[in-house]
């Protein structure tokens, strides 16, 4: 049967279709990353420019709620101070970029003008991650400055075990196959740290959290002096002696019936890669030859991507409770605060009991190497800032579980009064330049300046204070 020519070409462009579409899908090279968002806008409706056309309220409402969606995306890469104190530069050159970086607007609320004299709208999104790494890092070449965090030198323990008919147990270590291993890594420019002082540490913090009745501590002195990842190899010999026909003579030959390797990420307990291998047809005159290659052959397992890819981690889960709220709705009014804040990608309430003990799970921006300063920094002190009292405070923080322990006085209904008067607890630590964004009337700029009052002042010492343009101006230099 003779097929056309026609037909084989174009059987060959489905062919090549189609092993594209898979390429694509599995190459992470070919796939944008993205993270889901859930983020609040904010808008002053007592500004001058809206008084005159209402329809900009709903578009700056919605392009704020945007901008904060990106905000967050960027917290993953950047330290909350350093995207404060730079707010203005990253505004520009990447917030304001929604179009690029937003892929879709899953969901978003009717707005709202609330009592605390802001106009609101919550939006879910789904954000190109690697567009906003790429954009930091442009800016970054072109203005000079390390906006994104320095993964670039993790440390690394390596540890090569072996085992034959001789020797029962794993307590045998290779010097050899390891020191092979350390040579790859210090080629990456990756620091070799010691397996024996990881794991030292490691029982160390356990025991230190035994002490306290909490499980594996998130942070702590010792954990921030182990490895951020162990390899962990296992080599299993087989000596046989092998009787030479030509002369008689009896020689030993080393091989090596199996061998594994894994990787831990020792911030998150995870085994991030593991392999076992079979070799086969391969023998060597010594034990020392056989583990030199293989200290090559698990070298050759990692490339110098593989660690940070692991070390950058957009998010994670963690369950959140709060003990001492009074009702249902104070938990649904500290969840609408909570996702005003930077670090909190997404927060949703599982539970409430009438003991008050109320239950939120969060989607937190980062890896929990710098979790516990962030719940202190980004979290507590703004929700205080907002009640002008420290009502919130950590109780204990684990490697999944913050439970934090809120306090006051006042009854319910002054509860729900200062949730819907004072302004969000975003704004508290917010920039300048993100306050003159939002609060364009002098009566907002009062109930902002006493959540924030640094930079409400830093506002109001501005030259020409009253106008928009002029302060944006001030900022743009500061």
């Amino acid at each position: 049967m003779m097929v056309k020519k026609s037909e084989v070409l174009a059987r060959r462009g489905l062919l090549l279709g189609v092993v594209c579409l898979l390429f694509s899908v599995l190459s992470p090279a070919f796939a944008q990353n993205t993270i889901m968002v859930t983020a609040e806008g904010l808008a002053d409706p007592n500004a001058e420019t809206y008084a005159r056309d209402k329809g900009l309220l709903i578009d700056d409402l919605r392009r704020d709620a945007r901008r904060q969606a990106i905000e967050k995306a960027v917290g993953v890469f950047v330290e909350g101070s350093t995207l404060v104190e730079n707010y203005t530069l990253i505004d520009d050159r990447v917030l304001s970029e929604t179009k690029g970086l937003i892929k879709r607007v899953i969901k978003e609320s009717k707005p709202w003008v609330a009592d605390d004299g802001f106009a609101h709208m919550m939006i879910k999104a789904e954000v190109y991650l690697t567009g906003v790494q790429d954009a930091l890092r442009t800016m970054s070449r072109q203005s000079r400055i390390s906006y994104i965090r320095d993964y670039g030198n993790p440390r690394i323990s390596v540890a090569v075990y072996a085992q034959d008919a001789d020797r029962g147990s794993w307590q045998t270590r290779s010097d050899i196959a390891e020191n092979l291993l350390k040579e790859r890594i210090l080629e990456f420019g990756y620091r070799v740290w010691s397996e024996d002082a990881t794991q030292a540490l490691k029982t160390e913090m356990m025991e230190s959290s035994a002490l306290s009745n909490q499980t594996q501590t998130t942070v702590s002195v010792s954990h921030l002096k182990a490895a951020d990842f162990s390899i962990l190899g296992r080599v299993r010999f087989d000596v046989r002696e092998v009787k030479l026909n030509s002369s008689g003579i009896r020689l030993k030959k080393h091989l090596i019936t199996s061998w594994t390797v894994k990787c831990v990420n020792n911030n998150t307990g995870e085994e991030i890669y593991f392999n076992n291998k079979v070799p086969r047809h391969n023998s060597w005159s010594t034990e020392d030859q056989a583990l030199e290659d293989v200290g090559r052959m698990i070298g050759q397992e990692f490339s110098k991507d593989f660690f940070e890819s692991h070390l950058v981690q957009p998010n994670h889960l963690f369950e959140l409770r709060v003990v001492g709220l009074p009702s249902y709705d104070i938990g649904v009014l500290l969840k609408k605060e909570m996702i005003g804040l930077r670090p909190f990608l997404d927060v949703s309430l599982r539970n409430y009991t009438t003991s008050g003990l109320t239950l939120y799970e969060v989607n937190f921006a980062g890896g929990q190497a710098d979790f516990a300063q962030t719940i202190n920094s980004a979290v507590i002190k703004p929700l205080n800032a907002k009640f002008g009292e420290n009502v919130y405070r950590v109780e204990s923080l684990t490697r999944d579980v913050v439970t934090l322990l809120f306090q006051s006085e006042k009854n319910q209904a002054e509860l729900v009064e200062e949730f819907n008067t004072k302004p969000p607890a975003s704004l508290a630590n917010a920039s300048p330049a993100r306050i003159a964004q939002v609060a364009q009337n002098d009566e907002t700029l009062k109930k902002v300046e006493a959540v924030n009052p640094a930079a409400v002042a830093f506002l109001e010492n501005t030259t020409d204070a009253g106008t928009n343009s002029a302060v944006m101006d001030e900022i743009n230099n500061f």
